[in-house]
């Protein structure tokens, strides 16, 4: 049996370093006969295993898989994925959201395809010098594809670690991560870190999870300080999230008489203090209808205030704005009231650098879900 640690101040390091073998042994035999059947775990190719570890970023599983495989299919190559352009990359992108990982991707696949010969760098350095790879990023392809033995830490891995340890307070402390990451190295398995990083993670995932961990199926509690202090559900400390900003979106959908309407794309790089509306943020800087943001929730100020956008930025006056259903959307701690209007035009303002697709066609443009709603309640109206 593991030895208890009576100090005062536990950590993970206590696990003596003569049960270190007995430890790795169980948590990998473990994985190999529990581990989720996932399609990017078939492969020890790096592009793809670096596309799917991209995509998990703030993703669920569940949401991941069935994009992961489209976007294989899409770009089956390095080289394919950074010859296309960006434009086709976002569009496959398209529902998945934080549209900067797409971007970055894109951007890594021609720095490695002109920089690496196609094939994504084995050394540390080099792979964190990609746009969009950081600490975490960079050990779990370097480690799954290469078997190179860097040790990942995630929110997974740094729960496990902290329960291990009965370790609390803020996790996400730079000291406290710091550490968290010297001890994920020390526990690593040198003869299969790949695996070992995916145990791990599974782990956190699967059974030590944030609320109500299933810790009678876990296959090492016993070196577990936080399970036998009976404190497993309470460590770590939970973390203070932003205050949510609530915010109305009213968006104006133009029609002309051949059911085009006018598309723009903004860089959201607008000041703080400007209209966040205005800019591309709260649309992924995708493609979108104008839109402008509202201090009120009456139908008739935001009619008005879009009017006044659509005259000031478009030159459009007097145009007879027709509100449609409102609809919630969520996005990095904003709660929005979408608020759309349709708008029949004789001609199609002309912006430069905007796009004036079929309503019924935007699918051949990247659009972020929000854009969507404002779509289909749309044609909604039409019908």
């Amino acid at each position: 049996m593991p030895a208890t640690n009576q100090t005062s101040r536990a950590t993970v390091a206590s696990i003596p370093e003569a049960e270190l073998p007995q430890f790795r042994s169980q948590l990998l035999d473990w994985f190999h006969h529990n581990k989720r059947d996932l399609t990017w775990r078939r492969t020890r190719d790096p592009y793809r295993i670096w596309i799917s570890e991209i995509m998990l970023q703030q993703t669920r599983v569940a949401a991941v898989t069935p994009y992961y495989r489209k976007f294989c299919t899409r770009f089956p190559t390095m080289r394919r994925l950074a010859q296309s352009r960006s434009e086709s990359v976002l569009r496959a992108w398209t529902g998945l959201g934080y549209y900067s990982r797409a971007r970055n991707l894109h951007l890594a696949a021609r720095t490695i395809v002109s920089r690496h010969a196609g094939k994504f760098p084995r050394d540390m350095a080099q792979a964190l010098a990609l746009p969009g790879i950081g600490a975490y990023t960079a050990a779990a392809v370097l480690s799954i594809a290469y078997n190179q033995p860097h040790a990942v830490l995630d929110g997974n891995v740094a729960r496990v670690l902290a329960r291990l340890g009965a370790v609390r307070g803020d996790l996400r402390r730079p000291e406290n991560w710091r550490g968290l990451q010297k001890i994920a190295g020390r526990l690593l398995a040198p003869e299969a870190p790949g695996d070992w990083n995916q145990a791990m993670m599974e782990l956190g995932a699967t059974v030590c999870t944030p609320r109500a961990p299933r810790c009678a199926e876990c296959s090492v509690s016993p070196w577990c300080r936080a399970h036998s202090l009976g404190i497993a559900d309470r460590v770590p400390a939970a973390r203070r999230k932003p205050r949510t900003i609530s915010m109305t979106l009213a968006a104006a959908v133009l029609l002309d008489p051949r059911g085009r309407t006018l598309m723009v794309l903004q860089d959201g790089s607008a000041p703080r203090d400007s209209n966040p509306g205005a800019n591309g943020a709260l649309f992924s800087r995708l493609w979108q209808f104008p839109a402008v943001a509202c201090p009120s929730r009456r139908v008739a100020r935001n009619s008005h205030e879009l009017s006044r956008h659509l005259e000031s930025t478009f030159g459009l006056c007097g145009v007879l704005l027709k509100p449609l259903g409102t609809s919630r959307h969520a996005v990095t701690f904003h709660d929005i009231r979408l608020l759309p209007f349709v708008a029949r035009v004789e001609r199609l303002p002309e912006v430069a650098g905007a796009r004036t697709p079929k309503l019924r066609e935007l699918d051949r443009l990247p659009i972020s879900s929000a854009t969507r709603k404002i779509a289909v309640a749309a044609i909604a109206s039409l019908c």
